[in-house]
Formats: structure tokens, sequence, C-alpha cells
């Protein structure tokens, strides 16, 4: 049985550390999406930070509903980090803060039944997210979309559904690229692509054509088949033991590998990838190897912009914007590097976009759990990008990808949303 101590049980309670670092100045406030919307100080960094150090005190439990309320209102899009000047490392917070909320009180049957398939019975395996993928894919083919929304009138299940029918991509590709892909030309390195969960199961094809584009610029790329879902979802959603049980079967696939780098074309996979380290703090047998496993980790945009594209891409002539992914800016810190590679396709037009580092309303499952308050952050996404008129809408995560093209039909617009690697493959195509 858990020990209490304060308001919180014994592990993974939000580091004191932490806390204390953030001096309440408010300089997260504008920067937070669900403030900007809410208006309530206890749904912005500062407020929620404050809650938890509440619970330190004893002042509230992690089970009172109104500590869960807050503390799963956020969208964990850390664009308050990159605007801190203390350095408060609120992901870490507040992904602390939801496990504790798990620990400490029993959610209802129904929810404990979703949970155990989603994170345990389907996402950790490939076969079985692939296959409910294409079911899902083939029933909005057929209008399945449809006909919910007219029961979501009676049931509201039936829009809930409808909403997660529409977030799928217009192709869903399970195609995996070739175990090993020979370097072109001057060899650089070596490398191994995490193939993830969700860009596995749904964009296999992206996978397949980031293993071109880093073959082409002189990385042999190898993909091991022993990997598995890196635990992102689980870690946001509370489920950090689950989360370390998928990141021990990754570290112990990987860690022996001689390669240069762990390649990931998913920006929420590879913040976690990144802090591995720190999910095995107090784990003296896995400390050391995840901290070692996380130095690896390079999201591609990362590696290709700090190493320089060694092959030119052919020219596309179009109008582009770049929404950055929350997880790649805020969480990695990475953004010079995919403008970089824009920049180095020939033809391109890279046109601003108001508020790009802003969240789009995926945020994982956000826009499953929080879907009105997703689907606000998504419509004001979308004025954005019309008043950009770009061609095309750049980003570089699954989760991005399937939120924006689902505002990108509903609002009408001709935009298509591409994946960085994709474009950059389409170019070297064009270029042959």
């Amino acid at each position: 049985m858990p020990i209490a101590f304060a308001g919180y049980l014994d592990g993974d309670a939000p580091a004191k550390d932490l806390i204390q670092a953030c001096v309440h100045c408010g300089f997260c406030l504008p920067t937070c999406p669900t403030y900007a919307v809410l208006g309530v100080e206890m749904d912005s960094p500062r407020g929620r930070i404050r809650l938890m150090k509440n619970a330190w005190e004893g002042r509230i439990s992690p089970a009172a509903p109104a500590f869960e309320e807050h503390v799963f209102g956020c969208l964990d899009c850390r664009a308050c980090e990159t605007a801190c000047p203390s350095g408060v490392h609120f992901g870490k917070l507040v992904e602390a803060a939801r496990s504790q909320v798990e620990r400490s009180r029993p959610r209802p049957a129904l929810e404990r039944l979703v949970r155990w398939i989603a994170f345990d019975q389907i996402l950790p395996h490939h076969r079985r997210l692939a296959a409910m993928t294409r079911l899902a894919a083939l029933a909005r083919s057929l209008g399945a979309a449809a006909v919910l929304r007219v029961l979501g009138r009676a049931v509201p299940l039936g829009r809930r559904l409808a909403d997660m029918l529409e977030l799928l991509p217009d192709r869903v590709s399970s195609q995996r690229p070739p175990a090993v892909t020979a370097a072109t030309g001057v060899r650089r390195g070596r490398v191994a692509l995490f193939e993830g969960c969700v860009m596995r199961s749904a964009f296999g094809a992206t996978n397949a054509a980031t293993a071109r584009v880093l073959a082409r610029n002189g990385f042999e790329v190898v993909v091991p088949e022993a990997q598995t879902c890196c635990g992102a979802l689980h870690v946001h959603a509370g489920e950090r033991e689950g989360g370390r049980d998928l990141a021990k079967r990754n570290i112990a696939a990987l860690e022996g590998l001689e390669v240069d780098a762990i390649v990931v074309n998913a920006a929420g996979c590879g913040a976690n990838l990144k802090e591995y380290g720190w999910l095995f703090k107090d784990d003296p047998a896995w400390a050391e190897r995840a901290e070692r496993f996380a130095l690896k980790v390079k999201d591609a945009t990362e590696l290709l912009g700090d190493s320089g594209l060694a092959a030119a891409p052919g020219r596309i002539d179009a109008t582009v914007a770049y929404d950055e992914p929350c997880h790649l800016l805020h969480g990695q810190g990475v953004s010079a590097q995919p403008k970089a590679l824009l920049a180095a396709i020939p033809g391109l037009r890279v046109v601003p976009l108001k508020e790009a580092d802003w969240c789009c309303g995926s945020a994982g499952i956000y826009n499953v759990t929080h879907p009105d308050l997703s689907r606000e952050l998504l419509d004001r996404k979308m004025a954005h990008v019309a008043a950009a008129g770009a061609d095309l809408l750049v980003t570089a995560n699954p989760g991005c990808l399937m939120q924006l093209r689902a505002g990108a039909r509903s609002a009408g617009l001709r935009t298509e949303v591409v994946h960085l690697v994709d474009l950059l493959d389409r170019a070297y195509a064009a270029g042959e």
C-alpha cells in the first residue's frame, strides 16, 4: 500500500525543487493557451504550480476533483517553459501530478476499462493498433462519421466517436522501411530509426520517407524490430508505470546498437525519449542506462539541420507556412533546424504563420479528452492558416498532422498539411 506524505503518495510526486523554482512572475500567462481561452488563474502554469505546492502542504489532495480538473486541463504543450525566465520544467511537474491523480483514487469501472484497452492492449502492440487504424479508416470512408454525428444528437458519445474518426489521415499507411537502408554517397554515420506506434500504424509512409531522406544524406539507417511504443501517451496521461515498462523495452532493444543516433520523426515521441533519464531518476538499476539512451535521441529535422544536407533537394514551387510542433519547439528546443531545411528547398516561399508556436489543440489525446477546448484552439489556428494563404502547411508530429488536416477540411481550406520529412522526400524525387 503506498505511503501518504503531505498530500501526495510516495514516488513520482511533483519535485519540490522544480516547484520552488517558480517565482510566480507571470511571464508564462500570455503563452498559455488554456489561460488565454479560459482566463482562469488555476488554468495557468503559475496557478497549477500553486495547486501542486498546496498538495505538498496538505491543503488539497490529488484525489480532489478540482486538482484533477486543472492538472488534466493542461495541454502539456510546454510553451510556458520557453517563456519562463527561471527555467521551470513544467512538463515534468504536470506529468508527475497526473500520476498522483491516477494513484490517489480509482476511476469508474468504464474509464478503467477504456484506459486498460488503450494503454495496455492497443498502443504497445503494433499489429493491433494497425488493424484498428485500418478498420477505423474504412469506417470513415463508408460515412460512419456522418451517421455518428446524427446519433450524437441523442447520445453524446456518438459525436465524440465522429470527432475521433475525422482525425484519421485520408490515407492510412503501415508501410515499413527496410531493416537496413544503405547510405548514399559519402557515409556520414549510422542511425537507428525509431518507428513509434501511431507513426508505424498510420504514417508508415513517412517512416519510409525518413529512411530515404537520411540515406540520401549519407546516413545508413537500421530499423530494429524489437522496439515498441515510446510511452509518451502513457506518461502524459499519468500512467507512469506503463510508460516505464515500455521505456525499459526500448532501452533494452536499442542500447546495444552501434549507432551514432536514435532518430525519431514524431516530436511527442522525441521529447519523451529524451526524458527517459528523468523517468528513471529514482531507479538505480535503470537511471544510468536511461540517461545514456536519452542522450542519443535526435529528431530527424534536428539531425539533418545540424549536419546540413549533403544532397541538394529538387525544386518545389509553392508557398509554405511552418507550424511548430509544441514538443519539438518547447519540449526539445528544436526550431532553427526545420526552418533551415525548408529554406534549403528551391522554389519554396516561406510565409509567416501567426501563433505558429501555439498548440493546435491535439496535445497527445487532449482532442479526445477535452474536445470542446481543443476545437476552440484548432479554430483559432485555422484562422491564422487561412490568413497566411499558404499552399502547404508543414509540421513534424503525427498528432499535429491529424489535427491540422481535420481542421483544414472542416474550414474548407485547400491548404495541404504535410510532414517536413515527406516534403523533403518529395523535393528529392522532384530533382531526379
